[in-house]
């Protein structure tokens, strides 16, 4: 057979545009009407902040490479300058398709249950003189207009704000003619106002505070004439830079740098449709931005704020039925979590399973005199923490206790900078892992004096250690005193506090280290077992898939007949069904009430069914930038939990599942005679009842 060249361009799909085309698949669940209606407008207004989030992060990227003159492409062959066109395309047509949704179909069927968002050409006469009398006494005294004249430039504005440009006729007191004013609508005020149903004649009456400073702008500019007012919002580069390599301190660092990232290189400026050309190409000049970064919407240019309607309006109705987590048989039968390890692993499958167990895991940790020692990496964990509140317990008792924070967790490093100081404060020790590689990891290891030995009781885990978004992203936590797992634990913490070579490890992997490495053997495997005519198969469920190396080894295992499966939430660079390529692997999305979180590997190995669990996405920035743990399921009971229910439900899922076509599309599934089935609500009918 003739060799296929597999770094031919063709064969990578642009991993800026592969994000792009999951947010497509999230708006999609916002029209989809077997979904609740609260729940079709929280899919909206998350389709909006992950767009903001792409723009901050990924485009803002491509932005700066541009900028700099870098003509480097990636494996697609695709150059800045044509990811920047591509992305502007792609995202325009988004953003036109979320208003369209929002105001098509959205806020017509929230009206139909009596919930409204009114218009200012709805209001009442009741309601106009309501909101005149909230506008003087709750906006009014803090707005802070500014004319635009030599002594007052332009201001500075602030990532992802509410402003409003005001065009005006006539003079101010002073005699001045600007013609131009910026309004700041301020962060200290709810951007949605419930409406007092006696005024407005509806239980569920919404107001964007947007409406009711157009409603009132003439208040701000006595004696002025104010002859169109436009709100505005600028999106600006987010992502932080600290020189690892210069920093004698990283904390201080990123302290310093966290204030410049309201203020960073604009990357997009979205206005109300109804803006004039000559108002908005003087904002386009205003932040050095092109045509192609401006977005003109027909409704408030910051969507996500519409998620206050769910969380104000009480319709059980509306929203996706309520469900208790299950609490693991074994451990409601006995309140000593360290007696129920020693008989075996347990594994939590979460939200389907409950969070409960890590907590008191660690709380019983802190309580138990037997135990010496307690460390654990966080990455994110959100306010008023649990866990954190546990081992701030443990280090008040006086245990030793040892947290390894990741500073730069993306958009909560305010947060963990805070977290380093309040351990600090109790007495625990601090440490920010290992400079240039994030620890993404996630690992607690208790150390307990037992009779006369020393035993270790680890928790492994795909996701954070975040109560919150546990009820919302499916992860799996291993729970286990297996003593291989907790020498390879305990040396992984050495590594992040002390310094030294990296140990070797019996059964982890580990990135920067053997992850990778392993990975592609074990990919190599099962195509020598194809190769040889016997059954090779793999299986990988993860967040996003873009490593070249490991996307040409699967082109290799595809090409020598074996079969793959590949369930990927988001990003996929590897193009499938290419024929005399990747005719073998067959490429799913899940998209539904919950976020796949989830990164689990399966290798057939010869019948010796390999599986592992992991804190890795097979992405460069997981396997050689970030310190990951992979772990291996060796026990039956939770080896078949996970190939049942995380592998071959989401693959015969025929409701909330897409398939991605090999131009880079992706087709839902549809399940015609099949009988319907969805993977999360099997495991919710499975677990939770």
């Amino acid at each position: 057979m003739e060799a296929v060249n597999l770094k031919q361009p063709e064969l990578y799909i642009n991993r800026e545009l592969s994000l792009l085309e999951f947010n497509r698949r999230v708006l999609e669940q916002a029209k989809d009407e077997s979904v609740p209606l609260l729940e079709r407008l929280r899919f909206l207004c998350i389709s909006s902040t992950n767009l903001d989030e792409f723009f901050e992060i990924r485009a803002a990227g491509v932005h700066q490479q541009v900028k700099y003159g870098s003509v480097q492409a990636g494996p697609d062959n695709m150059t800045p300058h044509e990811i920047l066109k591509r992305i502007s395309q792609t995202a325009h047509e988004l953003v036109d398709e979320q208003y369209q949704v929002l105001n098509d179909t959205l806020i017509p069927a929230l009206k139909e249950e009596q919930i409204r968002l009114l218009r200012r050409s709805e209001w009442n006469a009741a309601m106009s003189r309501w909101i005149r009398r909230y506008f003087r006494q709750e906006v009014l005294p803090v707005l802070s207009p500014i004319g635009l004249d030599p002594a007052h430039p332009f201001p500075r504005v602030l990532n992802k704000n509410l402003y409003f440009i005001v065009s005006l006729e006539g003079k101010d007191a002073f005699g001045r003619e600007s013609g131009l004013a910026i309004v700041q609508a301020p962060r200290s005020l709810p951007r949605l106002v419930h409406a007092p149903s006696e005024h407005s004649g509806g239980p569920h009456d919404f107001i964007l505070l947007s409406s009711i400073i157009h409603a009132n702008v003439a208040d701000l500019f006595p004696g002025m004439k104010p002859t169109g007012c436009y709100q505005f919002r600028v999106t600006r580069n987010s992502d932080l830079f600290v020189d690892e390599e210069e920093v004698d301190n990283l904390l201080r660092a990123l302290e310093g740098e966290l204030p410049s990232r309201r203020f960073s290189d604009a990357v997009r400026l979205e206005v109300a449709d109804n803006c004039p050309t000559d108002v908005s190409q003087f904002l386009l000049q205003q932040f050095h931005l092109g045509e192609d970064d401006l977005y003109q919407v027909n409704g408030p240019v910051n969507l996500s704020r519409l998620l206050q309607i769910p969380e104000l309006v009480d319709r059980a109705d509306l929203i996706y039925p309520s469900f208790t987590p299950e609490l693991p048989p074994r451990l409601s039968k006995s309140s000593n979590i360290f007696d129920t390890l020693r008989n075996g692993d347990i594994l939590l499958h979460h939200p389907f399973q409950s969070f409960a167990p890590i907590i008191d895991f660690v709380r019983q940790a802190a309580a138990d005199t037997n135990v010496l020692s307690i460390k654990q990496t966080l990455y994110r964990t959100g306010d008023d923490s649990a866990l954190v509140e546990a081992l701030k317990d443990a280090a008040r008792a006086g245990k030793e206790v040892t947290v390894v924070i990741e500073l730069r967790a993306r958009f909560d490093e305010q947060a963990n900078i805070e977290l380093a100081s309040d351990l600090q404060e109790v007495g625990a020790h601090v440490v920010y892992g290992v400079v240039g590689y994030k620890t993404h990891a996630k690992m607690i290891l208790v150390i307990r004096r037992e009779g006369r030995k020393l035993r270790r009781y680890v928790h492994l885990g795909t996701g954070n250690y975040h109560a919150r978004t546990a009820r919302i992203y499916s992860d799996y936590g291993l729970l286990s005193c297996d003593q291989v797992i907790g020498e390879d634990v305990n040396k992984l913490f050495h590594q992040l506090t002390g310094l030294g070579r990296a140990s070797k490890l019996k059964k982890l992997l580990q990135s920067p280290f053997t992850l990778h490495k392993q990975m592609l053997e074990l990919i190599k495997r099962e195509a020598q077992e194809a190769e040889a005519g016997r059954e090779a198969r793999v299986i990988a469920k993860m967040n996003a898939l873009t490593d070249q190396q490991i996307i040409q080894a699967l082109y290799e295992a595809s090409m020598a007949g074996v079969k793959i499966d590949l369930i990927i939430r988001g990003i996929c660079c590897l193009r499938p069904g290419v024929p005399g390529v990747s005719e073998n692997i067959h490429v799913r999305s899940i998209v539904g009430r919950f976020l796949e979180h989830t990164r689990v590997f399966y290798f057939y190995h010869a019948g010796d069914e390999l599986l592992y669990c992991s804190s890795a996405d097979w992405m460069e920035r997981n396997l050689f930038r970030r310190v990951e743990t992979c772990f291996p399921i060796e026990e039956k009971r939770p080896r078949d939990q996970i190939i049942n229910f995380s592998l071959h439900a989401y693959l015969s899922d025929n409701i909330n599942a897409w398939i991605l076509q090999s131009d880079g599309s992706y087709r839902r599934v549809r399940q015609g005679n099949q009988k319907p089935r969805s993977a999360q609500q099997t495991l919710l009918d499975h677990y939770c009842g």
